[in-house]
């Protein structure tokens, strides 16, 4: 027999609290083992050597993914803990889980979804506990650190993997194939008065019925009853210098949790609590809005689920993607927000102007509100990809998030749209241990390419059809080859010696009148390759049959028809 003692969580025995890793895990455990409700397993592995543990409440007590997509239920699933030191999602869930393992009156909200819920990702940055490193934040007394057991961000981690935490997860999110994501957080930025601010996918990347569902049905649902649940909620604060000016809506790319989920057509939300306000309230309207979530899904699972299945129809079908986005400025929307004057004043530190928040002149008014953007680059899909087999890394992460893949059955020469990388910019520094690329521009051509047996196909006919081609179409933001798994292209292999290549250069120019015309009009129009003997050698090589094919060629070919193609 067990009492109400033994499920009072941390936080409730001081609400400037938050559970530690294992007193967590304990706890559902208990739970779990109480209630025949709840399931709790552990997964694949996470950099800090712990598996990441899964909890399944499903109220008939279906805990498979299949058959509970079969029986028609919409599946939640809840992430906490990406960034440890924002821990609202881990005592929240604690509390909504028990909640509605114990109340009667909350059980008629599960008999259409079940939720899946990860108790903590960021097991690594959960055990490497503090009380300092929220420098903004207030409360609770200690907490994890943003960084996991690899000083990785998580949640820049998403199409990269390079941390185990993110390739399990990848393989769970498949998995479940959930309908919503809520992806627990706290803000950091402007002073405000509300307590929890929110980060919902991008409509506009989004597109198709369930972006409209989210636009005209779901959002505007959440925020009145947050409202209604004395927790005002306003979207998240993306602001220039001060919210006065206007706020913008987040673009969220595929590294982060939202734009990741948008790649399957699930809807993902990032609550984002106020850093500034007293962590009981940050736990509570965290609390309020998971439940919000529910109800909304238990209500209008029939409505979602038609949105849903009809935006992965198009998904499969649609000739035509967008691969990056812009903020369109022209239109812009009022929204209706309460803030703090913002103002300056003398530094004490340095003397010079530094901006504050007055909290003696509130106000409540409409201000600027950037919600759409607009496509700046598109690409028509091809029928397929291919993808040499020496590249690994690439169908891993492929075949964890459920991509279909096919072999070739023989080696042969195959007539292939090839990419030839023209230009692309780097950052000077690492950006999560990488030194990410941007600015990407192509030269696209057809030609007859080596490819052998066991070489990967990916169709393009798949659900899964947008995160096949973010990643694989190296002017997206967050493609593979902007994560640089594709940089051995990047780098020349065969060189020549000036002294020997100077006679072959000049039996090139002789029996070549167009290449010698390009030359001279290439010196003509770039001084210093006319100074440089080197680089007119360069300029001919590059020209010649001994220049390598294959240098800053996109090894990833895009076919366009795949009849007759020899698979296994």
């Amino acid at each position: 027999m067990t009492s109400p003692q033994d499920w009072i969580t941390p936080f409730e025995k001081n609400a400037n609290t938050t559970a530690t890793y294992a007193e967590t895990i304990d706890y559902y455990e208990r739970l779990a083992a109480q209630y025949d409700q709840l399931q709790i397993s552990s997964h694949g592995d996470t950099d800090s050597g712990r598996p990441i543990h899964q909890l399944v409440l499903s109220k008939d007590q279906i805990f498979e993914p299949a058959a509970i997509r079969a029986s028609g239920k919409r599946i939640l699933m809840i992430n906490n803990a990406i960034h440890p030191g924002e821990p609202c999602g881990v005592d929240a869930s604690m509390l909504l889980l028990r909640d509605y393992l114990q109340k009667p009156t909350l059980q008629a909200e599960l008999d259409s979804l079940v939720i899946v819920l990860i108790p903590m990702y960021n097991i690594g940055g959960a055990l490497n506990r503090n009380s300092h490193t929220r420098a903004n934040q207030d409360g609770p007394e200690s907490y994890g650190f943003r960084g996991n057991a690899r000083h990785l961000d998580l949640n820049r981690d998403f199409i990269k993997c390079d941390s185990r935490n993110a390739q399990t997860f990848n393989q769970i999110f498949s998995r479940w194939q959930p309908d919503v994501l809520v992806d627990n957080h706290t803000s950091n930025g402007a002073d405000y008065p509300y307590t929890m601010t929110l980060i919902a996918t991008q409509h506009n990347k989004l597109g198709g019925p369930l972006a409209d569902y989210l636009n005209n049905s779901l959002l505007p649902r959440l925020y009145r009853d947050m409202e209604a649940a004395d927790w005002e909620m306003i979207p998240y604060v993306y602001a220039r210098s001060s919210p006065d000016e206007g706020i913008a809506e987040f673009l969220d790319y595929p590294r982060y949790s939202s734009g990741y989920a948008s790649l399957f057509n699930t809807l993902s939300f990032m609550p984002e609590t106020h850093m500034l306000k007293p962590f009981k309230d940050r736990v509570m309207s965290t609390y309020a809005f998971m439940q919000c979530m529910i109800r909304a899904m238990q209500e209008e699972g029939a409505e979602l689920a038609k949105a849903r299945q009809a935006t992965i129809a198009l998904t499969e079908t649609k000739p035509t993607f967008e691969l990056d986005w812009a903020m369109d400025m022209e239109a812009v929307e009022e929204l209706r927000f309460k803030g703090y004057a913002a103002k300056y004043k003398p530094s004490e530190v340095s003397g010079l102007d530094r901006l504050y928040y007055d909290h003696n002149e509130p106000y409540d008014k409409s201000i600027p509100y950037y919600r759409n953007y607009k496509a700046k680059l598109s690409i028509e899909k091809p029928q397929a990809y291919i993808i040499p087999q020496a590249y690994g890394e690439v169908i891993e992460r492929l075949q964890w998030n459920g991509v279909e893949l096919k072999r070739l059955a023989e080696d042969g020469e195959l007539e292939v749209e090839l990419y030839r990388i023209l230009d692309y910019k780097t950052t000077k520094s690492p950006y999560e241990g990488h030194y990410l690329h941007s600015n990407v521009k192509v030269e696209k051509s057809t030609r007859r390419w080596p490819y052998f047996k066991g070489d990967y196909v990916v169709l393009t006919n798949q659900p899964t059809n947008r995160y096949i081609i973010e990643t694989l179409e190296p002017q997206a933001p967050d493609s593979w080859f902007a994560w640089n798994f594709f940089d051995g292209i990047l780098m020349q292999k065969e060189y020549f010696s000036a002294y020997v290549f100077e006679d072959l250069a000049a039996e090139y120019l002789k029996a070549d009148p167009k290449l010698r015309a390009e030359l001279e009009a290439a010196k003509e129009a770039d001084t210093e390759l006319a100074k440089s003997a080197r680089a007119q050698l360069e300029f001919v090589y590059k020209r010649s049959p001994h220049y390598e094919r294959t240098h800053e060629v996109y090894p990833v070919g895009r076919v366009q028809n795949v009849e007759g193609l020899p698979l296994m």
